[in-house]
């Protein structure tokens, strides 16, 4: 078949996930296989490559095809120079991943955050196209985010930028500690490992509340029990959506995006998380800085890491 391709890996601590996608952002075929951490950095670089290589093979595609490859990875980085500095899950530090995959495969590649490039795949061919200005919240294990302006990645002057689960929130008396070292992180209300901790709090306290005979509470179970109707599930659901909402306004002033798009296992739980963030964002945002604004789940699932990382290579505009 005729025209350019891209791959993206999705590389995580268990499993790495390879797809081809063409010059819409459509994506063409995938391929998922174990990433084999514990070898070590070399190890699965080579296995990338192999990845790379073999979905590319069993497509209708040719290698000569490939305009690039991207990668998006859990962790800190120098994006420019193709090194991860730091990857907990992976156990990595200072790992030149360009350079080596490059040499590997003979093609571009160029490397980003995960959350990063999840809202590059939304805003590519997902709940963002055709919005040029966008900013993407990824609810999961922690809170992670990504800045979309004129269709590109915006990264900071240190590639920081996007951190939206380190905004610190909430007030000094109610802070915790988050694991980034600060106190009153978003992720430690708004993520599911902070839902979770509340709902524990919660039956400590003797909270009258359902979710006392739940051996082992999920985020999942304070959703359903919130939509049945039980006071303190919904109690700790609209203080993680209220966290939300009032960094959405703080965002909103700043960078004034089009729309707000929200990923992420969280965000499974629907209305009954959307509804309140979208009642917090307007109580708490200027007029003139929400009109027109708004904010919609996303659309691509665990595939947009996929989408993301290959839309790396795009021309930039």
């Amino acid at each position: 078949m005729s025209g350019k391709i891209y791959i993206g890996v999705d590389l995580g601590g268990t499993n790495i996930k390879v797809g081809i996608c063409d010059e819409d952002g459509k994506l063409l075929k995938t391929f998922e296989g174990p990433t084999g951490a514990e070898h070590g950095a070399e190890f699965v670089l080579e296995r990338i490559a192999e990845y790379c290589r073999f979905i590319v093979a069993e497509s209708d595609y040719e290698w000569d095809q490939v305009a690039g490859i991207g990668a998006g990875i859990a962790g800190f980085m120098d994006i420019p120079e193709g090194f991860v500095k730091l990857s907990v899950n992976l156990n990595w530090k200072d790992v030149p991943v360009k350079k080596t995959l490059e040499q590997k495969l003979g093609k571009t590649v160029t490397i980003d955050n995960d959350a990063n490039v999840a809202a590059l795949g939304e805003a590519w061919s997902g709940a963002g196209a055709g919005i040029p200005n966008l900013v993407c919240y990824t609810l999961g294990t922690g809170v992670g985010g990504g800045i979309v302006i004129h269709g590109n990645i915006y990264q900071g002057f240190s590639g920081m930028a996007g951190e939206l689960g380190h905004m610190s929130v909430v007030p000094d008396l109610e802070a915790i500690q988050c694991n980034c070292g600060q106190r009153g992180c978003l992720e430690t209300v708004s993520s599911a490992t902070g839902i979770v901790r509340m709902a524990k709090d919660a039956v400590e306290r003797g909270d009258k509340t359902s979710l006392t005979m739940i051996q082992s509470i999920e985020a999942k179970d304070v959703f359903d029990a919130a939509k049945a109707g039980d006071e303190v599930a919904l109690r700790i659901v609209n203080r993680a959506a209220y966290y939300i909402g009032r960094s959405m306004a703080a965002v909103a002033v700043v960078m004034n995006p089009q729309r707000f798009i929200i990923g992420g296992g969280v965000s499974k739980a629907g209305e009954i998380l959307f509804t309140p963030i979208r009642e917090f964002f307007h109580k708490y945002t200027p007029e003139h800085a929400r009109d027109g604004v708004d904010i919609v789940p996303a659309t691509l699932g665990n595939d947009a890491g996929i989408v993301g990382a290959a839309g790396l290579n795009l021309p930039r505009k």
